[in-house]
């Protein structure tokens, strides 16, 4: 029995002492629900999760955020409110043997003490299809309630039939108010001042992450010792600080990117591309995209967009990073201040919408090969007029299947294609007629 005490009061010794290690996020973490920073939109009063957390109605749900934003801290104010049994799980170290040993206990507390449990399972998008599935007769029948957090689009990374028994709510970033209240409850809490304008950068730069904000206060007041907080102490403490960038980032920043040089704001396309330089990105990823954008948004409208997007995507392979950075950015800004036309793009769409949906017209005779034995015999080739045999360098006749008359190419009145607008009347007034 003595033996017994000693041990427990060795690890209560050893709790106490891993609790003041601790990373002052760890130790500052919330532990109800008006102590959660920011979230009002779901943790309000009356707002929809509130509401279910306080009646213990909670069914499995999905928690999607940036790092930072509280969803590890809302599963744990979550254990320490319901009624429920309260299993914590991480995608990154179990598997379908510990989710399935999971759902037995649970089968089990419910048979016998009538009692559900709730299964926090942190960072879901790391379960592979075999694993998320097995989760999914459990959840769908109602032995766990689910809680899954992660920090990727759960669109892309989440089952759909697993996604469909849950309810989704979306986390956002913390605000800069939200931030520096935290901070301020740190250095309370800490009681290791300060200066406000210190506490004012580490929350403007946190880029919404509560535990950024946080860790780098920690490393403050390292810097500081025993003197308050300064502003050279919160910008050292800044100075590694990671950028964030997951899945869902990458698809949002490189359409945040395309929209930006569409709308001609050089300014934006080289802030973005700014922001996946920082993050990693494949240079030639974006590379390829710029090339693409050449020719689907600037088109005939400058026709040396294509040549200087090629021309920096060229540079990636051949001089490669940092230095490329340089190519990139004239790429963009050549590109968002050209002249802008997606007449080109649009005529591809008719031409491919013509070639889907209508018959498959014979080319006709005068157009076909004539060039093998036995060619003639069959009329191959029989009344084409050659071009260049006209002085003008152009002859009129019928190029496509008697099938197709409309024009699928339209120049915009823009940069370059402006000029197209009267050749081709010249040339085809039958499909370019003067009130087009």
């Amino acid at each position: 029995m003595a033996g017994r005490q000693r041990e427990d009061l060795f690890a209560s010794a050893a709790a106490e002492r891993l609790k003041a290690q601790a990373p002052l996020a760890d130790r500052l973490r919330p532990r109800t629900l008006d102590d959660i920073a920011g979230q009002r939109h779901l943790l309000a009063p009356g707002a929809p999760l509130r509401t279910l957390i306080e009646s213990d109605r909670l069914s499995s749900v999905i928690l999607w955020g940036p790092a930072g934003t509280g969803k590890t801290t809302l599963a744990r104010v979550i254990a320490a409110t319901t009624r429920r049994a309260f299993v914590s799980l991480s995608a990154v170290t179990a598997g379908v043997k510990d989710v399935r040993e999971v759902i037995e206990g649970a089968r089990q507390r419910l048979g016998e003490h009538d009692q559900r449990t709730i299964l926090f399972l942190d960072e879901v998008h790391r379960f592979n299809k075999a694993q998320q599935d097995a989760l999914l007769p459990a959840v769908e029948d109602g032995t766990i309630t689910l809680i899954g957090a992660t920090t990727e689009n759960p669109y892309f990374e989440v089952n759909p039939p697993l996604l469909s028994r849950s309810t989704l709510f979306r986390l956002g970033p913390l605000s800069t108010e939200d931030l520096r209240a935290l901070l301020d409850r740190a250095v309370a809490a800490e009681n290791h001042p300060a200066d406000d304008e210190a506490l004012a950068l580490m929350a403007d730069r946190a880029g919404g992450d509560a535990r950024s904000a946080l860790t780098a206060l920690e490393v403050a007041f390292v810097l500081a010792g025993d003197a308050p907080v300064s502003l050279a102490h919160a910008e050292a403490a800044l100075s590694t600080r990671a950028l964030r960038y997951g899945r869902d980032e990458h698809y949002d920043v490189i359409s945040a990117f395309i929209k930006s040089i569409r709308g001609s704001d050089p300014d934006a396309g080289l802030y973005w591309l700014s922001r996946m330089l920082a993050a990693g990105e494949d240079a030639r990823f974006i590379a390829r995209r710029l090339v693409v954008l050449a020719s689907e948004d600037v088109g005939m409208a400058d026709p040396i967009g294509l040549v200087v997007a090629d021309a920096a995507a060229r540079a990636v392979e051949f001089v490669g990073l940092p230095e490329a950075r340089l190519n990139l950015a004239h790429a963009v800004v050549y590109l968002a201040t050209a002249p802008k036309s997606n007449r080109v793009y649009a005529a591809l769409a008719r031409a491919m919408a013509d070639v889907e949906q209508l018959p498959a017209g014979e080319v006709p005779i005068h157009l076909r090969d004539a060039s093998y034995q036995g060619a003639a015999r069959l009329g191959h080739g029989q009344g084409y007029d050659y071009p260049h045999d006209d002085e003008r360098g152009w002859l009129p006749q019928d190029y496509r299947p008697p099938e197709i008359a409309d024009a699928y190419y339209r120049p915009s009145v823009h940069g370059a294609e402006a000029a197209l607008v009267e050749r081709l009347r010249q040339l085809w007034p039958e499909r370019y007629p003067d009130d087009d």
